[in-house]
């Protein structure tokens, strides 16, 4: 495993991730790298406030493509230098492409996106590291076991123990700091495993995210497609399934290098910091076309537009609410009750109040859904599956246009590269004090917040208030649906 040090690169910074090029580079739906979403409620502790409790739940760093979608983009690049007879301006550049990236592990730029999250989580919650020195205050690990999720753990880590040491400087005699052992859930085809699905036989039986994509291709990519066929090159046609491969290739080939430590304006690679060359083929509504399509699949997919989604997500957010609460976790689905019931495995104690879970984007869609986040998106108006909104392509990630962005599902604003959705527990009695919660009084009083990529999401069914703020035994009556198990009977039905 190689961790980087917590050195950021320009275009990616641990306070507002990937900034550079954003018209381009934050249209690329879940391929996004990691950055800051204008939040219309501000993500800083309110005054007054104290924080008594921060989870994040995060999805591995940019990696490589999957086996599947390395192939079709390996295809498609050898059938057009196998066939083309002819290249406009623009396009000669792939004559002398070479596709040699990897394949599904962490990339350079993700190990790093994953330095600078540590880094900023502990920037965040510092004031819950109550002493150092004890293990019970530092960061409980968890990672869904597959390759590129454990080493974002790490690297996550890593990121956080440099910001702590920086901002501490404890004395020689108390280094090493104390660590515990991650714990690494299995993702095999029958483990229990709230940060993977793979048990609900119905949900994986289930076709409706590919439909909708299906459907959208169908409707939308002709003319992209014909416009490159007869633009770019002679003796070769193009599918849409080869446009898609291409756009698709955008973004892995920009993110597949080293970050670079400023801007570079060279040929070489560099990270992020230059696009790769095959943006230059696409214009500004191509990428939007894209970054739909990629919205579709996940909402039909794996959000509120298959039935079983959320179901998918109750067992993590009955996890959740055992923290928020301590107290045993009950559930009946994708728990792992004998990691759940040992308190070296999942712990539960008061001077537990820092924890760090590393899953896959599609887990963290039907977490959030469980979670009841998406349930002011207009699936009608803002979800068609051949027609994209004039919303959802004119908002951006403009602040000036935050009002203009409720009721839409953008998933490059919730499960980008190294995406983070932070769960806070606070108290507020005016002192800023910083102690922790004591008193059964005092507990009473907590709130709860959730905050997706530094956005404060309002939360449903618990009479939010106008920071988004419930109070938390108010959040815990919400979770009616998870804590009664979801549909967990209509996986096997």
């Amino acid at each position: 495993l190689r961790v980087l040090s917590p050195n950021p690169a320009s275009c990616d910074s641990p306070e507002l991730g990937y900034q550079c090029n954003s018209e381009t580079t934050h249209t690329w739906g879940q391929y996004s790298p990691f950055f800051s979403v204008p939040s219309e409620i501000s993500p800083s502790v309110p005054e007054g406030c104290r924080l008594t409790f921060a989870q994040v739940l995060s999805r591995h760093g940019a990696r490589f493509p999957t086996p599947g979608k390395a192939a079709a983009i390996s295809a498609v690049l050898t059938k057009i230098k196998t066939s083309a007879t002819w290249y406009a301006p623009d396009f000669e550049f792939i004559k002398d492409y070479n596709y040699v990236l990897g394949v599904d592990h962490l990339t350079a730029f993700g190990e790093q996106e994953m330095v600078n999250s540590g880094i900023k989580f502990y920037q965040r919650y510092a004031s819950l590291i109550r002493d150092y020195t004890d293990p019970e205050s530092l960061p409980f690990i968890r990672a869904s076991g597959q390759e590129r999720v454990i080493a974002s753990a790490e690297n996550f880590t890593t990121g956080f123990y440099s910001a702590l040491l920086a901002d501490k400087n404890p004395p020689p005699s108390s280094l090493p700091l104390p660590r515990q052992e991650m714990v690494i859930i299995s993702e095999s085809p029958t483990a229990n495993n709230t940060m993977h699905h793979g048990l609900c036989r119905a949900f994986e039986d289930s076709t409706t995210g590919d439909a909708a994509q299906a459907t959208f291709i169908a409707a939308n990519f002709p003319p992209i497609t014909a416009r490159l066929n007869a633009q770019g090159f002679k003796g070769v046609t193009l599918s849409d399934t080869d446009v898609l491969s291409l756009m698709d290739l955008r973004p892995f080939d920009t993110v597949a290098y080293p970050p670079s430590s400023s801007l570079t304006t060279s040929s070489s690679p560099s990270g992020g910091s230059k696009l790769s060359p095959f943006c230059s083929l696409f214009t500004a509504q191509d990428f939007t076309v894209y970054d739909y399509l990629q919205s579709l699949g996940k909402f039909y997919g794996y959000g509120p537009g298959n039935s079983l989604a959320a179901t998918q997500g109750v067992g993590y957010v009955n996890e959740l609410l055992a923290r928020l609460t301590v107290s045993p976790v009950v559930d009946n689905t994708t728990t792992n009750s004998t990691l759940d019931g040992n308190e070296d495995t999942f712990p539960l104690s008061r001077n537990r109040t820092v924890f760090a879970d590393f899953s896959h984007d599609n887990d963290m869609v039907g977490i959030l859904t469980a979670l009841r986040i998406f349930e002011g998106v207009d699936a009608e108006k803002m979800m068609d599956n051949t027609t994209i909104p004039r919303e959802y392509g004119e908002t951006g990630d403009d602040p000036a246009n935050l009002k203009e962005r409720e009721g839409l599902f953008k998933v490059g604003w919730v499960v980008p590269f190294a995406a983070r959705v932070y769960f806070e527990k606070m108290i507020c009695d005016g002192d800023g004090s910083g102690e922790m919660v004591q008193s059964e009084e005092e507990q009473d009083k907590e709130l709860v917040r959730i905050l997706v990529n530094d956005r404060v999401v309002k939360l449903n069914g618990c009479e939010a208030d106008e920071l988004g703020r419930c109070k938390l035994d108010k959040f815990v009556e919400s979770m009616e649906f998870a804590r009664r198990g979801g549909d967990w009977d209509k996986c096997f039905a």
